[in-house]
């Protein structure tokens, strides 16, 4: 089965994205597509001054915010619980401490700060977001995951039924059954270079690695919230999941916790990468590890 030959790349939250499909982008699906970009920005980049949750840190308060809230908030309340602390959305404060922080400082504003604990500075339930003053939710460990979706969902009903959603290296595929997309691993440090290989028939896949986001020595982007200190013991992860937004908030998670608990809150299928080189695979991950 040949590949879909109708292609659209686009920028948007930030990032590149590429979608392709059987069924030629509308002018109609391509406004729907980035008006859903453009709305799920606006309420949740940390890196924007006008968005919803920039507000909220900036002022305090509460806001009623898009109907995915439900879904993050769930999710990561859950995450938080199983990885006691260490994976949470109040990491925005630690990461911009580091600095990565709205403006791109990329350098420290001093020794690293734990995040704040949940109860004491947020409240989010179902669409309902309250954050305390000087807080910053970072969403991003399932975020793009979440969107990825929903650009799914915008060319399901305009009558897609074959295609690929990638947001810069978080994919989602619809409808390649019989021709499976096989995509490489790429091995942290050098891009070139593949650990594996991952066939992905439908579904979702994402990936998280420490060179990825890093602007020093020993500085990087995922962060143990305990803490608010980079990771060291695992250098990347990929996961495959029904959703991309399970799939993205997985591969963040299995730097911080093992894959059993976190098996237990959603289905999915993982490769770990360890900074000695080792490998960890599921027994059901769709593809070949060669680390």
């Amino acid at each position: 089965m040949p590949r879909p030959e109708h292609r659209w790349t686009f920028e948007a939250i930030g990032t590149h994205w590429t979608l392709e499909s059987d069924t030629a982008f509308s002018d109609d699906v391509r406004t729907d597509v980035l008006d859903v970009c453009e709305r799920f920005d606006a309420a949740w980049s940390r890196f924007r001054a006008d968005s919803v949750v920039s507000g909220l840190g900036r002022d305090g308060g509460e806001a009623t915010m898009p109907a995915e809230s439900s879904r993050l908030a769930a999710l990561y309340r859950d995450l938080e619980r199983v990885t006691q602390g260490a994976m949470t959305p109040l990491v925005g404060v630690p990461l911009s401490r580091l600095g990565y922080d709205a403006g791109y400082r990329l350098h420290p504003d001093g020794p690293p700060v734990a995040a704040a604990r949940w109860d004491d500075a947020l409240h989010w339930q179902g669409r309902a977001l309250r954050l305390a003053r000087g807080e910053i939710l970072d969403i991003g460990a399932a975020g793009k995951g979440e969107l990825v979706d929903q650009v799914t969902d915008v060319l399901l009903s305009a009558g897609h039924r074959r295609f690929c959603v990638d947001g810069s290296g978080d994919l989602r595929v619809v409808g390649h059954r019989e021709q499976p997309l096989r995509i490489a691993l790429a091995k942290p440090g050098d891009a070139g270079l593949a650990v594996g290989v991952a066939e992905l028939a439908y579904g979702a896949l994402c990936a998280s690695a420490t060179d990825r986001r890093r602007w020093s020595e020993g500085l990087h982007h995922v962060l143990d919230g305990r803490t608010g200190t980079p990771v060291t013991e695992v250098q990347a992860s990929w996961v495959v999941a029904e959703s991309a937004m399970i799939a993205d908030a997985m591969a963040t998670a299995l730097f911080l916790s093992p894959a059993a608990p976190l098996r237990e809150l959603a289905e999915f299928e993982y490769v770990r990468l360890f900074v000695n080189g080792q490998a960890e695979t599921s027994a059901g991950f769709p593809g070949k590890v060669l680390a």
